[in-house]
């Protein structure tokens, strides 16, 4: 592998990237900008109606948020001229063929100069309806891939995906591709255009029987929960990654392909600067309801480990594979997480959590700062059922009603306490697979790389993607904690 200077490598590259307003992307669109502004030209797709729209979405839903700050400062008053000068906005969507692009001469012009695809666009909403879980991330995965074979310079597609695709699979998870139809539990039978037609066939059902929009969610929903679990996976979202997958491998041909897979992504360990974070991440809604004082119990063995890794460091790793991995006509898959060399433990997240907001604590709607105190740890799924029905539901139907104003007063507590409960115990079958998840993901491809970077002459700071570096109780009571309190506890 010829790494050459990871940052010289993308002089005078143009580069697309689908999906530019979420987490990941921003972070790699402001480093690349910072440390290469001798790019020629950066694509980003944006859903929009028209290029004015997707002009502004980028202005308003990229380039002002608080990750750009730095180049901001850099550049002062000429930060939008610099901008404009190597970004272009493109109005599109990765659900469509031609990546849904109208105007024909940019399309033209992509295809001739773009060398790099980095598709991070994606809904990651466990329970997302099928049908559009489908279309963005299966057949998103098929409609980029399509449109990069079009780009005559192109040296390489790197697609994001997630580490989770792997189920609830114990043991040690290695970095192989998915083959067309393989599922996770053994069972045959998995198509995805027999997919497609079960989400056609099911949605002309409802339309014919008049079901609501809001009703057709809810049954989209289900469908897409039930269609997943029916072959091995825990949701939506990682099933439909799973057949992203699938497809790029069977249809990739010779376009030199990336597969990144990332554990849970947690907020930036050092750039642009400590901290920051968009959007409540997997374990941060553990952190804010105990930051407003409305965690009661945690869910999780306090005894395991989990894999978590920093926004900047999966970035990192992007950058630094889009150079090792130009013009080779071969397919490589990296999980990037810390598992194997430095794994996280749970104890950290409910111990580390409680000494941070007894010492910081957040200020709450009155103005009196919000105390905490330690919360019930439930290790098992079945000890926390029984203390939700022991705690909400059997103190209501134990009630006796004496009169008819109580009555209603009754239902109304109960109703109330019911669908609180339904929808915490949804939630906690969402979340289960990973508060109890037994894998550890095997990171030999990805180490591999970090020792061909030294071996290179490249051990470099500004490209680390090494978790051994991180103290984890340090990050997360210095940085990760006060990132979360600073961007998401409102």
């Amino acid at each position: 592998m010829d790494f050459g200077g990871i940052a010289n490598s993308f002089e005078n590259k143009c580069i697309l990237v689908t999906g530019c307003t979420g987490f990941l992307a921003k972070i790699f669109v402001e480093k690349l900008l910072r440390v290469q502004p001798n790019v020629k030209k950066l694509f980003l797709l944006l859903r929009a109606t028209n290029d004015e729209n997707a002009r502004h979405r980028l202005r308003n839903d990229v380039m002002e948020k608080e990750v750009f700050r730095l180049l901001r400062e850099k550049y002062g008053e000429g930060f939008y001229a610099f901008i404009w000068d190597k970004v272009t906005p493109v109005s599109g969507d990765i659900a469509y063929e031609n990546l849904g692009i109208k105007d024909i001469s940019l399309k033209e012009e992509m295809w001739r100069e773009i060398s790099v695809i980095l598709n991070v666009a994606a809904t990651t909403n466990f329970a997302e309806r099928y049908d559009v879980s489908l279309i963005v991330n299966t057949l998103g995965a098929k409609h980029v891939l399509e449109f990069a074979k079009k780009c005559v310079k192109l040296n390489m597609l790197l697609h994001v995906s997630t580490a989770y695709v792997a189920g609830e699979k114990a043991g040690l998870i290695l970095e192989k591709p998915f083959q067309m139809g393989e599922t996770l539990n053994g069972r045959t039978g998995l198509d995805i255009v027999a997919e497609m037609k079960v989400v056609e066939e099911r949605l002309k059902e409802l339309r014919a029987d008049g079901v609501t929009k809001k009703g057709e969610t809810v049954v989209m929903k289900e469908l897409g929960m039930k269609r997943a679990r029916l072959f091995g996976w825990p949701n939506t979202y990682v099933f439909t990654k799973a057949m992203g997958e699938m497809l790029l491998e069977r249809l990739r041909e010779n376009v030199p392909l990336v597969i990144i897979r990332p554990t849970i992504i947690t907020s930036t360990y050092k750039e642009p600067f400590p901290g920051w974070i968009e959007g409540t991440r997997t374990i941060d809604s553990i952190i804010v309801g105990y930051g407003k004082g409305n965690l009661t119990c945690f869910l999780g063995d306090r005894r395991q480990t989990t894999d978590v890794i920093p926004g900047d460091m999966v970035v990192n790793a992007m950058m630094v594979t889009m150079v090792a991995h130009s013009h080779q006509p071969s397919r490589f898959i990296y999980h990037i997480g810390s598992s194997v060399q430095n794994p996280f433990c749970i104890s950290l997240l409910e111990d580390g959590c409680y000494r941070y907001f007894s010492k910081n604590p957040c200020i709450g709607g009155d103005g009196k700062p919000i105390r905490v105190s330690r919360v019930t740890v439930f290790s098992t799924m079945a000890s926390f059922r029984t203390y939700m029905t022991l705690r909400y539901m059997l103190p209501l139907k134990g009630l006796g009603i004496a009169n008819a104003a109580f009555c209603r007063l009754f239902h109304r507590l109960y109703n109330d306490h019911s669908r609180k409960y339904n929808f915490v115990m949804r939630l906690m079958d969402l979340y289960e697979p990973y508060l109890f998840f037994k894998g550890c993901f095997d990171d030999l491809n990805t180490e591999r790389l970090r020792v061909a970077m030294k071996d290179d002459g490249m051990v470099d700071d500004m490209f680390c993607f090494d978790p051994k570096c991180i103290n984890w109780e340090d990050y997360f009571m210095k940085v990760h904690i006060p990132g979360v309190v600073k961007y998401q506890i409102k």
